[in-house]
């Protein structure tokens, strides 16, 4: 990112433990490298830090940060276990500088769709069932589309398991028509008055095209299934529209495949920065 936008960030170097890895960023970006934190911070001390290493390290690095009066941008979670997040809240979660960071909200489609429902036009959101990605980034977009805050939830959770092909992981195509038993987990997600969730996730489901996601959001008057918003117009008229994506790179367009907006019925409820 810091490389595609040189007028907002400027990388002052990269911490990596293995010369080896360094010397190859150093040799693809041109970037300084360091093996430890200290030296980092003693070349060129930075504006913050990114951290993007092991849940295990993330809350020894936030904590030396911390101390060394750095802000810290942290991946989820910034810890392994409740243990770890409870240890590290207690020693860092009154110095202001660290943002764990949480992505999914600020997608375009859930942004566009959070503009809509934080806008009334489903009514008041009851329920939000996610089948896309994983634990605490479902968690995350329930509680958003709940406006359920740090309300406590309870949670149920079963296992199921089944054939299913599985043509792409992380490492490309995997070429296999045969099934694999895949594991899928359903979890009810009982925010009470604040309303609930369903969390539906399969293995590899981020990576696998035969499990796209879905996301489905429940309000007193319609929902948003996708990318379609139903409502009522009138006391006798429901209506069925479809947000509609805005982009460049298309047809006889040379700006480049990017997207430019969402809009629902004319109206622009993302627009691309």
């Amino acid at each position: 990112m810091a490389y595609l936008m040189p007028q907002r960030f400027q990388v002052t170097g990269v911490v990596t433990r293995r010369a080896e890895a360094g010397s190859q960023l150093e040799k693809d970006w041109g970037l300084p490298t360091y093996r430890t934190l200290d030296e980092l911070l003693d070349a060129d001390r930075p504006d913050f830090v990114v951290l993007s290493v092991p849940w295990e390290v993330t809350p020894e690095l936030t904590r030396q940060l911390v101390a060394a009066g750095i802000p810290v941008l942290a991946e989820t979670p910034p810890a392994p276990d409740l243990d770890g997040l409870r240890s590290l809240w207690s020693d860092v979660g009154a110095s202001g500088l660290v943002q764990v960071a949480e992505q999914y909200a600020l997608m375009p489609l859930h942004a566009a769709r959070l503009q809509l429902v934080r806008d009334g036009l489903i009514g008041q959101p009851t329920s939000v069932q996610v089948s896309s990605t994983h634990l605490y980034h479902v968690v995350s977009l329930m509680r958003q589309f709940l406006g359920a805050g740090f309300a406590p939830a309870t949670v149920l959770s079963q296992t199921f398991h089944g054939p299913l092909v599985d043509p792409v992981t992380p490492a490309g195509w995997t070429h296999d028509p045969e099934p694999k038993t895949a594991k899928t987990i359903l979890s009810t997600v009982d925010f009470g008055s604040a309303g609930m969730g369903l969390y539906d996730f399969t293995d590899n489901q981020w990576w696998n095209p035969l499990r796209p996601d879905h996301l489905l959001v429940r309000g007193s008057h319609g929902e948003i299934a996708d990318d379609t918003v139903v409502r009522m117009l009138d006391p006798t008229t429901p209506s069925a529209s479809r947000l509609e994506r805005g982009s460049t790179g298309i047809g006889m367009n040379y700006d480049g495949l990017d997207l430019t907006h969402l809009s629902l019925d004319g109206r622009v409820v993302f627009r691309n920065p």
